[in-house]
C-alpha cells in the first residue's frame, strides 16, 4: 500500500519535497507553467500545515555540474505566484548554503533548492548526495511521478534514508489513474500508441498486446510495423531492425484476440517543409516520408474510440507541430475527448496535443510522466514508487 502525505504529521517538521519542475526554459524565463501549477497545491498544502518546505527537482539535462542556463532560479517566483506565499530560492542543492537557509527558515515557510542534476550524485544515485539531502528534512515526500521510474538520488536514494517517506498527492492520483488501466480497465480497453520508435516502448507494447482490446499503431511506430507486413513505407522514419519484434507483438495480440489497428491511409510528403498529400497504405513512393494518418484512418480510430470504456493514449500521429501533419493527431485529441470512456493520456507530446486542440479538461487523467507511465503499464518496477510503499 502506498505511504500518502495526508497521513504524515508535517506541523513544525521539515519536509523535503521532491517535485517535477522540468519546465521549458528559453533566455531565462519560464515558457510553460504547467509543471509549475500541478505541483503548487501540495506545496501549499504542506505550509498551510505548519511544514517548513524544501523543494526541489531537477530541469533539464545538467550532466552533474552547475549550468546558469538550467538554474531553477527563474522557477521559484513562478512556483511563489501559484502557491501564493514567498519561496526562497536555493542557490545550493545540498550544500552549506542550503544548510544555513533551512536551519534559518520557520514553519510555513518554502524553499526551493538549485538543481539536483547540478550535483554529480545526483543520476548516479550516490548514497552520498542522498545522505546529505536527507540531512536537511525531517520527512521526505515524493510528489514527481515524472521522474519516478529513476533510480536518482533526490527519488529513490534519499527516500530509503527516511523511515516513512510518502507520496504527494499528485503521485498518489497518477498511480491510481494508471492502475485503474493496467490492472482493472473497464472493456472494452482501447491503447493508442505512436510516437517515432518502437525501441522506446517495446515493453510496453508486449504488454497491451495482452491487455488491449484494441491496439491502435500510428505515428513512426506504425511505420515499421507496416514495414514488418511487407508493405512499402518509402523514406519514412522506422526501425526495419526491430520488424521480427513487430511481427512477435501483432502474432501475439492476434492469438489472444487482440485487433491491432495500423493506418490505412497516410498523409505523405518529401519532407516536413512540403505540402502533404493523402494515399493509400501501399502507395507510398520510394521518395516519400509517412508524416500523419490520413482521414480513413482518423474515422476508423474514431469509431474504435466511441465504443470504448477505458482508453490510453500515447504518443503522436505524426509530426504534428506542423499545421499540414497535425490533423491525425487532433482528430485522435477530439474522439478521445468526445468519449465516454475513462481516458488516461500519458507522454508530452500526447498532452500537448490535447492542450493544443483544447480538450485537456474533458480527458479523465492527463499524467506528467510519459517514460513513467509506459513503464508502469508495461508492469516495471518504479524505484521511485517502490520505496514508497508500507511494508
Amino acid at each position: 500500500m502506498l505511504r500518502q502525505m495526508d497521513a504524515l504529521d508535517v506541523a513544525g517538521k521539515r519536509v523535503l519535497v521532491r517535485l517535477d519542475l522540468n519546465v521549458p526554459l528559453k533566455e531565462g524565463k519560464v515558457r510553460d507553467d504547467t509543471r509549475v501549477r500541478e505541483a503548487a497545491p501540495t506545496v501549499k498544502a504542506l505550509a498551510e500545515r505548519g511544514a517548513v518546505v524544501i523543494a526541489c527537482s531537477h530541469l533539464g539535462r545538467a550532466k552533474g555540474k552547475p549550468d546558469p542556463a538550467l538554474s531553477l532560479a527563474p522557477v521559484a517566483p513562478i512556483l511563489a505566484h501559484h502557491v501564493g506565499r514567498p519561496v526562497q530560492f536555493v542557490p545550493d542543492t545540498a550544500g552549506e548554503v542550503a544548510r544555513q537557509m533551512v536551519a534559518a527558515a520557520k514553519p510555513g515557510d518554502v524553499l526551493l533548492l538549485e538543481n539536483t542534476r547540478f550535483e554529480a550524485g545526483e543520476e548516479a544515485n550516490s548514497p552520498e548526495l542522498s545522505a546529505r539531502l536527507a540531512a536537511l528534512a525531517d520527512l521526505y515526500v515524493n510528489d514527481a511521478f515524472g521522474s519516478a521510474h529513476r533510480a536518482h538520488a533526490s527519488t529513490a536514494g534519499v527516500a530509503s534514508q527516511f523511515a516513512r517517506p510518502a507520496a504527494g498527492p499528485l503521485m498518489a492520483r497518477e498511480l491510481a489513474a494508471l492502475g485503474r488501466v493496467r490492472d482493472n480497465p473497464e472493456r472494452p480497453f482501447v491503447a493508442v500508441v505512436g510516437g517515432a520508435k518502437v525501441s522506446d516502448k517495446l515493453g510496453t507494447l508486449k504488454a497491451l498486446a495482452g491487455k488491449a482490446d484494441t491496439l491502435v499503431l500510428i505515428g513512426g511506430m506504425a511505420n515499421t510495423f507496416l514495414f514488418a507486413r511487407g508493405v512499402g513505407i518509402g523514406a519514412s522514419l522506422a526501425e526495419p531492425d526491430l520488424a521480427s519484434e513487430a511481427r512477435e507483438i501483432m502474432a501475439a495480440a492476434e492469438a489472444r484476440g487482440v485487433k491491432v489497428l495500423l493506418p490505412t491511409d497516410v498523409v505523405v510528403a518529401t519532407d516536413v517543409d512540403s505540402p502533404g498529400r493523402v494515399v493509400a497504405v501501399g502507395g507510398v513512393t520510394p521518395t516519400d516520408k509517412i508524416l500523419d494518418i490520413g482521414p480513413a484512418s482518423r474515422a476508423a480510430i474514431a469509431t474504435v474510440l466511441a465504443g470504448a470504456r477505458t482508453t490510453f493514449w500515447n504518443g503522436p500521429a505524426g509530426v504534428f507541430e506542423k499545421p499540414a501533419f497535425a490533423e491525425g493527431t487532433m482528430a485522435i485529441a477530439r474522439a478521445l475527448a468526445d468519449s465516454k470512456a475513462f481516458t488516461v493520456v500519458g507522454g508530452g507530446e500526447s498532452v500537448a496535443a490535447v492542450q493544443q486542440a483544447g480538450v485537456a479538461s474533458k480527458i479523465s487523467h492527463v499524467s506528467t510522466g510519459g517514460g513513467a507511465s509506459l513503464e508502469f503499464l508495461a508492469g516495471d518496477v518504479l524505484p521511485g514508487v517502490a520505496v514508497l510503499e508500507e511494508p
